[in-house]
């Protein structure tokens, strides 16, 4: 049953509840509650199905690949061994929910005055809408078991991607992420930690072969090599988890990416065989699949709520939003955006100010731009923001001199 999608024909049944069930038996049930919640594939394997995945982990963090998720290394001997998270574990459940998107992602790259948000951005949070199911699972299990269980999806010290290619659910690409052979790159996943001991499936094995189309379209080039990834260079990284400005180096290359980054999922061979996913609460909004980004420059904290209501890009805040926006602004080649960036130096945000003036440099004429700084210079009082105006000046040096050193 390695890998195989919740609910085959040979699953289906009446559900059984009751402390006599086989242990194959038992699984055999779960599986078919996992298809009825909405599950796509289901696996179980062991808390040692990890294996060299944390020595691995050891050496992403060695490096400071995870640049300041500082959560990530945090105990993690608790992701390395999951008996250390819980000791009581004997089984652990993967399943998957594939949520996999109407229009190739790569598509919205071309949109320069729109902005690209991550398929899995696009509906409501997963994990609110797996939680629910993974928690409704479990209370299945329990039943049926009379054992213990614990629910995990994204969010507590748990590999989910090494436990899923142990479980047979997929395997790790070349990009780090889970591939699957039915879904492709469209997978989010969730764990039940069980107390019973269960059948398990037979570990996926490696089907990238002697492709590399995931390291070679990354625009940033965060892939050190092959199954290794540098966060700090990642857009999804540097758009989501970094709190601070982007990065001068990476902006051109983040291009009109918002919210995340696919590139590396949208390119995989694999997604030839991919399906749409079929859960309403997941799909893509309308107003968020290519939204324009002189609308989403005006979003105040209230209107920023209001239109990422239930959605992952919520979590980030508005000030952290708008600098991304602002940088596809600055990407855009489209003069007219100016007026949004120009206004927003203005600002009550030092955040979103300095993602301003970088756009401004992009978009306005020099002399113009000098006149911005010029009067900048005296009413400016942030560093950080200081820093851009002394930084974009001095990359195209205009006729007077503008004292930022105060």
């Amino acid at each position: 049953m390695a890998g195989r999608r919740a609910g085959v024909a040979d699953l289906r049944g009446p559900r059984l509840l009751n402390s006599k069930l086989s242990p194959a038996d038992l699984k055999s049930a779960l599986a078919r509650e996992a298809q009825s919640l909405g599950f796509d594939c289901i696996g179980v394997t062991d808390p040692e199905g990890i294996g060299k995945a944390g020595k691995y982990f050891r050496e992403f963090l060695a490096a400071g690949g995870h640049g300041d998720m500082d959560w990530l290394a945090a105990q993690p001997e608790r992701r390395m061994n999951p008996r250390v998270l819980w000791p009581g574990v004997r089984s652990i459940v993967m399943l998957g929910v594939n949520y996999g998107p109407t229009e190739d992602p790569l598509a919205l790259l071309a949109r320069r005055t729109s902005g690209a948000i991550s398929a899995y951005a696009q509906g409501d949070d997963y994990h609110d809408v797996i939680k629910k199911r993974l928690k409704a699972l479990a209370r299945w299990l329990v039943a049926a078991s009379g054992e213990e269980v614990k629910v995990f999806i994204d969010t507590a010290a748990v590999m989910e991607k090494p436990l899923a290619q142990a479980a047979g659910v997929g395997w790790q690409g070349k990009h780090t992420n889970l591939v699957s052979r039915e879904f492709g790159s469209w997978l989010f996943l969730g764990a039940i930690y069980t107390a019973t001991d269960l059948p398990r499936d037979a570990a996926d094995t490696d089907h990238c072969g002697s492709c590399n189309a995931c390291q070679e379209i990354c625009p940033t080039a965060a892939f050190p090599a092959p199954y290794k990834l540098d966060a700090r260079r990642c857009i999804s990284y540097l758009t989501i988890e970094n709190k601070g400005p982007i990065p001068r180096e990476f902006r051109k290359a983040i291009g009109n990416r918002i919210y995340g980054c696919d590139d590396c999922l949208a390119v995989c061979p694999w997604n030839k065989f991919a399906q749409e996913g079929r859960e309403a609460k997941l799909a893509a909004r309308v107003e968020l699949q290519a939204p324009r980004l002189s609308d989403l420059a005006q979003l105040d904290d209230a209107a920023f709520r209001a239109l990422f209501s239930k959605s992952p890009v919520k979590r980030i805040g508005r000030d952290r939003f708008i600098r991304n926006v602002l940088i596809a602004i600055g990407n855009a080649d489209d003069a007219s955006l100016a007026v949004e960036a120009e206004r927003l130096l203005d600002d009550a945000s030092p955040l979103v100010r300095g993602a301003a003036v970088w756009a401004l440099s992009q978009l306005v004429a020099r002399e113009k731009f000098d006149a911005m700084a010029a009067k900048a210079a005296d009413a400016e009082t942030n560093e950080d923001v200081r820093a851009e105006w002394r930084l974009a000046t001095a990359a195209c040096p205009s006729a007077g001199p503008l004292d930022f050193t105060q």
